[in-house]
């Protein structure tokens, strides 16, 4: 009998802000809400990735997310626990069921530190979760799982590629059996070949192990191969999300359809002559967003209400079910209706 996937993260209107250094030349605000109540839920066994241009809050999300910058409203629920909810021993023991991957294996891994001592130190800071007796067996089938030998265990950061030691991160994630890994541009650092093995680790780890993955990445093509479903991240907000090929291939909100067109076409001879959406200028800045959509700025379908109203993420007429976008024009968008506006 098949069972319901449980939920591994639910973010309900997260919203994280920074301090900005006070200076005698700036004047307005002295802080930027570079998360601004968003709205995430991932399954377990799922892989959902965050795109969007870089300065959009992604890696902000991550590290709210893991406990490494602080939430300023709203929650977050890793298998089924209310972070914020939990007094700060029960919040870390809890924590211990989502980990993260870093963008650059060099410096997230301790160089003095020994593979061995690296893979046992999440045991040392979580008591109880593998008898001392067994962390040898446990740290050489460790390395096993990610592509490595147990000869490996001895030796230090320096002596490994960029891949190899993504793959030891990976496997100190992994040590304390968390239910939700957090990949924040975790192949963006390495080459394209190294790149694909890691992403097929990832995507093995996911289907055995039943992790879920939220995977960050500025790389729409990564993203495709290796996620079930993207959200479509603007200025702090989330403006499209959905089953990665229907965004992919009906994008709903004019941003997605413009980050999509960033993207080169390799074989333009084998592609359908499309317009294009128009160029349509810089990001805001972050520290005073645009009223009402944040996107009107640079859309080419903006009207008044876009100034004056804050479009609802929600399903557009004749897009596929759970697939939504926070635009007043969705179901114009979705018909490409910036042609007429060319």
């Amino acid at each position: 009998m098949s069972t319901t996937p449980r939920s591994v993260l639910r973010a309900t209107d997260l919203t994280s802000t920074y301090r900005l250094k006070s200076s005698l030349l700036r004047r307005g605000p002295n802080h930027v809400q570079a998360v601004a109540g968003i709205d995430l839920e991932l399954l377990e066994g799922e892989a959902l990735g965050l795109v969007g241009e870089s300065g959009c809050g992604k890696s902000t999300v991550a590290r709210a997310i893991v406990g490494l910058q602080p939430v300023a409203s709203g929650s977050v629920e890793v298998c089924g626990q209310d972070l914020m909810a939990l007094r700060p021993r029960e919040r870390r023991a809890a924590r211990r069921q989502v980990q993260m991957i870093f963008q650059d294996p060099y410096s997230s891994l301790n160089a003095d530190m020994t593979v061995h001592d690296l893979l046992t130190e999440g045991w040392r800071a979580h008591r109880g979760i593998l008898d001392p007796e067994k962390w040898d067996r446990r740290v050489d089938e460790l390395l096993e799982m990610v592509g490595l030998s147990s000869l490996h265990s001895g030796r230090k950061p320096s002596e490994f590629s960029g891949g190899q030691l993504q793959r030891i991160a990976i496997a100190r994630a992994l040590s304390v059996e968390p239910r939700l890994l957090v990949a924040d541009e975790a192949v963006s650092a390495l080459d394209v070949s190294v790149q694909a093995q890691v992403l097929n680790l990832l995507d093995d780890l996911r289907k055995r192990l039943g992790l879920g993955i939220l995977f960050i990445s500025h790389d729409l093509a990564v993203v495709r191969h290796l996620c079930d479903r993207v959200a479509v991240m603007y200025l702090g907000k989330i403006v499209e999300n959905g089953a990665t090929e229907d965004v992919f291939d009906r994008p709903t909100h004019p941003y997605t359809q413009l980050l999509l067109d960033s993207v080169p076409d390799l074989y333009p001879w084998k592609s359908e002559v499309q317009e294009r959406v128009p160029e349509s200028g810089e990001l805001p800045s972050p520290i005073d967003p645009p009223s009402g959509c944040r996107f009107r700025t640079r859309c080419p379908l903006a009207n008044e209400i876009c100034s004056t109203t804050l479009p609802v993420l929600d399903t557009a007429s004749g897009a596929a079910p759970g697939h939504a976008a926070a635009c007043h024009f969705k179901e114009l968008a979705l018909q490409g209706a910036w042609q007429a506006t060319v």
